[in-house]
């Protein structure tokens, strides 16, 4: 298993993507968005922070205590924080249909909990952070001031 994890984490290194991540970026941000996948997939629209164009993230969320949330496998520079946060936090989850959405950053404290949900339900961000998804919460809350946690709210 390290050398597919290996291999995942080379598709993101310097926190890019390279082609071939971004082929499946392009990929899945058209499955998720069309809702052929489970509720928790879904493609985030946000509008560029340069360009102004809108671009489509295909992420994965998780839920914790009624509420859904997203978390960049990337970490806080990852494109797609930057854009949301430049957008103050508008944007448009589309899963099968387009709901404008509000992300709201949560404070660094309570992140931990929504840290190793995350990694839980979301199998594809595991190669990317450097805590097991079993780990203690004080393991994550070790790391939580670099990995932004988004909670959802629907408009």
């Amino acid at each position: 298993m390290a050398s597919t994890d290996d291999r995942l984490r080379a598709m993101y290194s310097g926190g890019r993507g390279n082609t071939t991540a971004r082929r499946f970026a392009r990929l899945w941000a058209t499955v998720y968005g069309a809702g052929f996948s489970r509720r928790r997939w879904i493609t985030l629209e946000v509008r560029g922070r340069s360009s102004g164009r809108v671009t489509r993230f295909p992420l994965g969320m998780a839920d914790w205590q009624g509420h859904w949330y997203l978390v960049p496998m990337l970490g806080a520079d990852c494109n797609w924080v930057r854009n949301v946060r430049a957008a103050d936090g508008h944007a448009v989850i589309r899963h099968g249909r387009a709901r404008p959405c509000h992300l709201a950053e949560l404070p660094v404290p309570e992140r931990a909990p929504i840290l190793r949900r995350f990694l839980q339900q979301v199998p594809g961000a595991r190669p990317h952070l450097p805590v097991d998804r079993n780990a203690p919460l004080p393991d994550f809350a070790a790391i939580a001031d670099r990995y932004p946690v988004f909670r959802v709210d629907y408009r």
